[in-house]
């Protein structure tokens, strides 16, 4: 082979080795002998083959699961709690030379943040403040993060599991008191409706009319229901007349 021809073929090998694409959502750490240089930027890239080398480091948001954790809480009950965690690199030369393993070191940091915060506080804050337990947690990991330049987005609960014996207390809990909130809702009711029946009774009192009306209304239904025949025992003029309490004397209404 012609020594020009080989030449020219390592010279071509040589620069095709080199050549590196770095997407949008991507920054390369470029490395001469071992020694950070720069921060290559999104787009086509040159190194040099052998002498340079590059990292990689993604700086879209990243998720990370906090595996579930052995907790006591503050009222000695005994849960697993796990959650996640969001983050994203703003300074990607501090995430690689100042930390090894900036994801390993973040769900180390998140998994004792999430034991610290939930062991001071009761099962019931944990239940019914989840948004603020993650905060808190997410407060803490982020002390140490920023100096590694990764910013911590969020950190959420996502699941507490409950011993069955306390799922039980929970359960009887809850029943009890729908229970108590349906009978004072019950007697509300029975509370309204007996002053509706009292001003009723107070509107008919007032009219005799009214009081054979309501009695016909009453007798019609009986029968409709019953398919009956009633007959009257004593003269309609007797409910024209109301007995006085204390006295055998009557007062005529009409």
């Amino acid at each position: 082979m012609n020594p020009l021809m080989l030449f020219s073929a390592i010279i071509v090998l040589f620069f095709f080795a080199g050549i590196r694409i770095i997407y949008e959502y991507k920054r390369a750490l470029k490395f001469r002998f071992g020694k950070y240089i720069e921060t290559l930027k999104p787009g086509f890239r040159w190194i040099i083959p052998i002498i340079d080398s590059i990292q990689i480091v993604d700086i879209r948001v990243i998720t990370i699961n906090i595996v579930s954790q052995e907790v006591m809480t503050e009222d000695n009950v005994p849960c697993s709690i796990d959650g996640v965690v969001f983050f994203k690199i703003n300074n990607p030369e501090k995430a690689v030379l100042e930390v090894e393993e900036y994801k390993f070191a973040i769900t180390q940091l998140a998994q004792a943040a999430l034991r610290d915060v939930c062991g001071k506080v009761e099962l019931d804050t944990i239940l019914s403040k989840r948004e603020e337990m993650g905060k808190n947690i997410k407060n803490i990991v982020e002390q140490q993060t920023r100096e590694w330049g990764i910013e911590i987005n969020d950190v959420k609960i996502k699941d507490i599991q409950l011993p069955e014996n306390m799922k039980r207390m929970m359960a009887n809990q809850a029943e009890a008191e729908r229970s108590r909130r349906s009978r004072i809702i019950l007697a509300l009711a029975e509370e309204q409706a007996a002053g509706k029946l009292l001003e009723a009774g107070k509107l008919i009192d007032q009219s005799p009319s009214a009081i054979k009306l309501r009695l016909y209304q009453t007798l019609s239904n009986i029968a409709a229901e019953n398919n009956s025949t009633i007959i009257f025992p004593f003269p309609e003029e007797v409910l024209h007349r109301k007995t006085l309490s204390g006295d055998n004397k009557t007062k005529l209404f009409e």
